[in-house]
């Protein structure tokens, strides 16, 4: 591989990223199991890289600073919309006591699945197959909500499902323009903050094998 974990971390430090505990993550987290042998060699840099299904692992730097943002609120409980590699619910795995994944994907699913175990991180991850643009109303209210593609809006039904102090951080905008957002939820009021410019795969409702 032409770059290492290591490098990596050094990479995120100098681009700002200050939390330990998501460098210590994202250090132990294996980036090349999580894409197709052809661009395992690609893996440690700081890069969005295609995944299967015309979709994309994250680029690290987005991934930390998602993470870092989440954490922020100390939560315990999180949900994230767009299961993709897995990548990103390993990381979180690591970081808070229970993450619920939703992939609408089913093939990408059952790759996520397998990483997940492969690397014993099954243990407080529950995934399922479904439209996440729905979220997870049966497990709700989350502390925490990640969405990992961008949305013309924010979705109402996702606000709904936070808890009373949680936060959504989620990419709102077109193909063209994109950036990171923070909903934070007192009791029925929001106030949402806008962070960097970010590009994500669009969020699409339904399924599909």
């Amino acid at each position: 591989m032409q770059f290492s974990t290591a490098t990596l971390i050094r990479l995120l430090q100098a681009k700002g990223i200050k939390n330990k505990k998501v460098l210590k993550a994202i250090g132990q987290t294996p980036r090349h199991l999580f894409v197709t042998n052809n661009w395992q060699a690609f893996a440690y840099e700081d890069d969005a890289l295609p995944i299967d299904c015309g979709q994309t692992i994250s680029q690290p730097y987005v991934v930390a600073r998602m993470t870092e943002l989440l954490l922020q609120k100390k939560p315990t409980k999180i949900l994230e919309i767009g299961t993709g590699s897995g990548y990103q619910a390993a990381i979180l795995a690591q970081l808070v006591e229970e993450v619920y994944s939703i992939e609408r994907i089913e093939a990408l699913f059952k790759q996520a699945k397998k990483r997940l175990e492969a690397l014993n991180l099954t243990m407080n991850v529950h995934l399922m197959c479904a439209d996440g643009s729905l979220g997870w109303p049966e497990h709700a209210p989350f502390d925490g909500i990640i969405v990992t593609a961008a949305a013309s809006s924010i979705p109402k039904n996702l606000l709904t499902q936070l808890s009373d102090g949680g936060r959504l951080i989620i990419p709102v905008g077109d193909a063209d323009m994109q950036f990171l957002y923070t909903v934070d939820r007192t009791e029925d009021y929001y106030e949402s903050k806008r962070f960097d410019a970010v590009r994500f795969v669009p969020l699409i409702s339904g399924n599909r094998p």
